[in-house]
Order: structure tokens, then sequence, then C-alpha cells
């Protein structure tokens, strides 16, 4: 019986930012648009089409949406919101709630569900499934608990605390989103240590994913990490470089202890530069020795969750290259575009403990039953190039939005598929309306389309992930749905 997978876990803004980018307002403030779609892994049965949505799905659309408006407009209240102060404390945070209707859906229909897409015996699917249109919901909470105290000299000393709760259960089990401290000084910067999110992730997710219906498939697809558990960043104070403000930011981690043959190594480096209505963001994530993956909001953590298999593993390594840019056309229309690198140096699968319950690590991009230089199901290296593409016009108190981003195919050197030759293309509308009082009311609609039958693209973490449109069964799907979230 195979060995089920050790990974365990499947805002409206335009400012710049700062040395104190990381207070907990600047957070609310990103909350407030985070989409969070739901990461299952349902596929579905080509056998037959997609029906259209019954009158009880209907229904029960219906009435889903109705105890979202209510409970989260119970969460309204008059004038506008703001964080909940006391002394050097402040708490800001988001709630939200979210139900859309999409076609293709299959449920249990991968016969292996919760295992790994990287390993072989996850290819294999439920015969005769039956398959089409399916409601899902998310619910999403995270508050922000902050500390701030101002010390001699020009010295600043500031905490941030914060949990994400996925429908009533910690997001990621293990994991603070942040627990950081940080000491900052307006002429020579901010060092913060302690848990916290990786830029690749947080600010390909918002704004550039957020605001155009695209958090997920451009935040979380590629070869990056998300989550970081013990960390240390530098941040410096804005420079003034051609006209315009530049940040640099340089942040590392060493993982978790116990490993000393295939000790794991996080640096990224970030810059955004920011010159009238042009803000561009550039960062390089180089990695060595985490679990082998391609969901950028991926915790970095070792190669497997335990360092006693050190001695059985051979190291791995990967990287990203991203440059993104957003421009305020007119006070209006708003335009942003997204370029990424891709590589994985691979990973061999092998059996960490024997037996007839065999346990089996991390593996990436195996060619499954082959060898290479005398080694047994070896993982080969790969690299992608990914691009996004957004537009936003703002009327009044709405703001409509399409987004469009393409997941290429891999360069790998790989004789077994292993879904180098896939591509993804995801279209995205939406429609968001603000209160102006923390509260807001969005409906969204989308499309994906694959360029082939068969196994997802590698800068996707999952056949279905995403959409829960399985790329082995059929080659698109569709979904609409609508949300309401709350910041304070």
């Amino acid at each position: 019986m195979p060995y089920r997978g050790s990974r365990g876990t499947t805002r409206e803004n335009t400012g710049v930012m700062s040395v104190d980018e990381e207070r907990p307002c600047s957070y609310a403030m990103k909350a407030l648009s985070i989409t969070g779609r739901l990461k299952t892994m349902n596929i579905d049965n080509p056998l037959r089409a997609a029906p259209r949505p019954s009158r009880t799905q209907l229904a029960r659309l219906s009435s889903i949406g109705r105890a979202v408006a209510l409970a989260l407009g119970s969460l309204t209240v008059s004038g506008a919101s703001h964080a909940i102060d006391y002394g050097p404390f402040s708490l800001t945070g988001f709630a939200k709630a979210e139900v859309q209707s999409g076609s293709n859906h299959c449920v249990d229909c991968q016969r292996f569900p919760a295992e790994d897409k990287q390993r072989f015996w996850a290819d294999e699917l439920v015969v005769g499934k039956a398959y089409g249109t399916e409601t899902t919901h998310v619910t999403l909470a995270q508050p922000y608990l902050g500390l701030k105290f101002d010390l001699p000299n020009g010295l600043k000393v500031a905490g941030l605390l914060s949990q994400r709760w996925r429908d009533g259960k910690v997001d990621i089990p293990g994991w603070w989103y942040e627990k950081n401290i940080a000491l900052s000084h307006e002429d020579y910067g901010s060092l913060r240590i302690g848990a916290m999110t990786s830029r690749a992730w947080s600010v390909a997710d918002y704004p550039y994913g957020t605001n155009v219906g695209l958090a997920d498939q451009w935040g979380s697809s590629g070869a990056a990490y998300g989550l970081l558990g013990s960390a240390a960043r530098y941040t410096s104070r804005q420079l003034d470089v051609l006209d315009g403000d530049l940040t640099l930011e340089a942040t590392y981690d060493q993982g978790p202890s116990g490993w000393s043959r295939n000790k794991p190594r996080f640096w990224e480096f970030y810059a955004q530069y920011h010159r009238g209505d042009l803000v561009v963001d550039a960062m390089y994530q180089d990695t060595r020795n985490g679990q082998p993956v391609s969901w950028s909001h991926a915790p970095f953590g070792g190669l497997t969750p335990f360092p006693a298999d050190d001695a059985k593993l051979g190291g791995s390594g990967q990287s990203m290259a991203m440059a993104m840019a957003r421009y305020q056309v007119t006070s209006q229309i708003e335009v942003s575009g997204g370029l990424r690198r891709n590589r994985w140096s691979g990973a061999y699968a092998v059996i960490t403990v024997p037996g007839a319950s065999a346990q089996w690590n991390t593996m990436f991009n195996v060619d499954w039953n082959g060898s290479l230089n005398g080694v047994a199901n070896p993982g080969y290296p790969a690299t992608s190039i990914d691009v996004m593409l957004g537009l936003r016009y703002r009327f009044g108190n709405w703001v409509a939005s399409t987004g469009m981003m393409h997941l290429g195919q891999a360069s790998t050197d790989n004789p077994s598929e292993r879904g180098q030759s896939n591509s993804a293309t995801f279209n995205t509308v939406g429609l968001n309306y603000q209160f102006n009082n923390g509260f807001q009311l969005y409906g969204f609609a989308g499309l994906v389309n694959y360029g082939r039958l068969g196994l997802s693209p590698l800068s996707m973490p999952g056949n279905s992930a995403f959409t829960n449109v399985d790329s082995r069964v059929t080659k698109n799907g569709n979904w609409v749905g609508f949300g309401a979230v709350y910041s304070f």
C-alpha cells in the first residue's frame, strides 16, 4: 500500500514598501482583498459532459450566499474601519466568506486522493466516477497582533504575531504566518527576526494576483516557498535612485535543525522601485534542501519532516526569479504584469522507512523505474516560464478587473512524462464594491484551459489545483462565485 505523502498539506492598497511596511495595519489592508481560493484535489470523468446546475444546486448556492451576506453583514459598523489600539498594542485583521460554482469537478476521483502528484501511484483514477458542476465554499479569518515601542536615538522596536484559519482550522498546521520582532531606524533600515512570509508569495499574491482574481494561480504556483519559520530579514531605507524611491531587502532562513548532510538554506533578495505612477517589484529566491515543491505558498523546511532521514537522501534545490510591475495609467485605469522563471534540481525517489507500509521521501520530476548514473528512480532538473497580465478599472466605489496568466511547458531531460509537456492558461473577470467601512462585496468568474490531457504543468502543485478542474480528464473548466470580506 503506498505511503501517504509526508508533505501533509497539500486589498486595495497601491502604496510602496518602507522599513515599516510590515506593520499590522498594512496587513489588514492586504487582507481586504485576499481571495484564498480552495486548493482541493478533485478530478472529473471524461466520459460525460458537465451538466448545468440543477435547481437544487442553485437553491443551495442562493442559501449559502444569504448566509454569507448575513454573517459578514453583522460584522460591519458605521464609520471607517480601524485598528483596535491599547497602549503599544494594535489588533487588526480580516474575516472572509466565499462561495463558488464550478464545472468539471469530480469528488474523490483519484484512487489515492491524499497523494502528491509527483508519486506515480497518484496518477491512477477511479474509472467511471461521475462528475459535473459542484458548489464549494470557504471561510478565512486572520488577526494581526502588533506591538511597537519608540526607543532613544530614533530607534523603534516592533513585534508582529499572526495566524490564519481556514474553515475554522489552522491554515497550515505547525506554521505561523507572522511571529517576529524588528528593530528599525529611519536612516539605517530595519532588521526583522522570526517567522514571516516570503516576498515571492506575499507580493505575487497581493497586490498582483489578488487585484485581478489570480491570487492562488499566480501567487501559489512556481518554484518558491511562502512561509519561513526562523528567518532574518534586513530591509534598507528608501534610496533616491533615478528620480524615484528604491528599497532593497535580503532574507535568510537556515531551516529546521537536525540536518547535517543536507542542511536547509534559504536566500531571498527583493527590490522595489517606485517612481510616480509606476511600481516595479523584483525578487530572486534560491534554496537548498527544502521539500521539493511547485507550491509557492509552501513552508520552507527540511527535505522531509524527519531529520533522521538525512543519511538516506540526496540533496535538492530550487530557485525562482520574478519581476512584476503595475502602472496607474489614469486615476481609473491600472495595468499590471509579471514574468517568472522557475528552476528545480529534481529529487530522486527513495524509501526512507521500508516494510509493508513503506514511507517515501518527497521527490520531484522522477523517471519512475528508470536509472541515471546508477541511481534508481532519479529526479531530473527542470525549468519553466510563467507570465501574468492584469487590468483594473475604478468607477466610484466599484472596481472591475480582468486577468490572464499562463503556466508554460517545462524544459527537462526526464524521459518520462511528469507534466513537463503541459501548460495552463487562466482567464478571470471580477467586480468589487467597497462600502468605505472595511466591508466589501465581490463577484468573479473564470476559466482554465490546459494545453493537453495529462498531468498538470510542473509549476502547479496538483493536477486539479486552484480550480478543481483536473488536467488528466478534461482540458477546460469554468467557475463563477461571490464573496464578502471585512477588515478591521
